[in-house]
């Protein structure tokens, strides 16, 4: 059984979900929302409570003033808070994508919060070697979005990323897109995609701030710009990443192997 809550943020509303019972577990996304992470969450609900939410401004958590940027430390207070709600000393956390930025910030700006963070996949683009490029590259991104929209954001996004976009551009779910998914779109690339890839991750912050933070990479992501991302996070803490299933959103095409493999990761 699912039980949707809200909870009241600094500068907003924020919405989540409760599965299961055991040990607590949080996965979170940015921009993805609870709805994205549903399936992975079904199959740990199993032996875990798991908590997933949408971010701040993104789907169900409604902003104050909708303007406002969303940014690493804000999206990380968010989750404190929602520990807090839990009445949660602290929790194991999976982080994907800017999820993944958003749990770096966590740890780093509210040590003990946090018992294991998998970070999968956290596109920090300042740790590339070709930082000042990818940057430029990400805010041309931005500067299409509002000059030409979201689907040639998109377009944009997903080939600097290095997905295979072929000669149609990226594949996308069958049908229209909903109003609410152009509305998460239009966030994203306005108020929220600037400030993650632009976070530089503290690496003392993380090595004292949680009992163990690990970086997940996807088996079947070695052309993505998240894997070289992954890679250098992993090499400055000095841990080696840990596979997983699929690429970038393997947990959306393979759910139940996914759910196995962070099993085995969080209680290793």
């Amino acid at each position: 059984m699912t039980t949707t809550r809200t909870l009241q943020v600094v500068g907003g509303r924020l919405h989540y979900e409760v599965r299961g019972s055991g040990p607590l577990l949080l996965l979170m996304g940015s921009p993805m929302d609870a709805a994205a992470f549903g399936p992975l969450a079904d199959a740990l609900a199993e032996d875990r409570t798991v908590v997933t939410h949408d971010p701040r401004g993104i789907s169900g958590s409604v902003l104050d003033d909708p303007g406002q940027d969303s940014t690493p430390e804000l999206r990380a207070d968010d989750v404190a808070a929602l520990l807090d709600a839990l009445n949660a000393e602290s929790a194991d956390v999976f982080g994907s994508s800017g999820g993944a930025v958003t749990g770096l910030a966590l740890v780093a700006r509210h040590p003990g919060r946090v018992r294991t963070l998998v970070a999968h996949e956290p596109p920090l683009l300042t740790l590339l070697p070709d930082a000042a490029a990818q940057l430029a590259a990400s805010d041309d991104i931005v500067e299409t979005f509002h000059r030409e929209g979201v689907g040639a954001a998109w377009g944009k996004f997903m080939t600097n990323a290095g997905f295979d976009v072929g000669d149609d551009g990226p594949a996308g779910p069958p049908g229209e897109p909903s109003e609410q998914d152009l509305a998460n779109s239009v966030r994203f690339f306005a108020h929220e995609l600037r400030d993650t890839v632009r976070h530089v991750p503290d690496t003392a912050a993380l090595k004292a701030g949680a009992d163990r933070v690990v970086v997940g990479v996807g088996e079947a992501s070695t052309a993505l710009i998240t894997h070289a991302t992954s890679t250098a996070l992993a090499e400055r803490l000095g841990t080696p990443p840990a596979p997983f299933p699929g690429d970038h959103g393997g947990f959306i095409g393979q759910p139940k192997e996914f759910a196995e493999r962070l099993r085995q990761v969080l209680t290793s």
